[in-house]
């Protein structure tokens, strides 16, 4: 009985370093879920104007 014993509270000694493990490494994938999860808009920087240089330069330097 004594050897159970011991062997459950060596289990039971070890617990909370164990809970505190697979908190740490629990806790980034429940960070990810709940920005995944935000639905708030993005404010997005205005587009830029095209002036259409690439092309001309696409076609300039296939010419030559």
């Amino acid at each position: 009985m004594t050897r159970s014993l011991t062997s459950a509270f060596k289990v039971l000694r070890h617990l909370p370093r164990a809970a505190a493990i697979l908190l740490v490494l629990w806790s980034p994938l429940v960070a990810m879920q709940s920005v995944r999860a935000d639905t708030g808009a993005t404010i997005e920087a205005p587009a830029h104007k095209k002036n259409g240089m690439g092309f001309v330069l696409l076609v300039s330097l296939q010419r030559g």
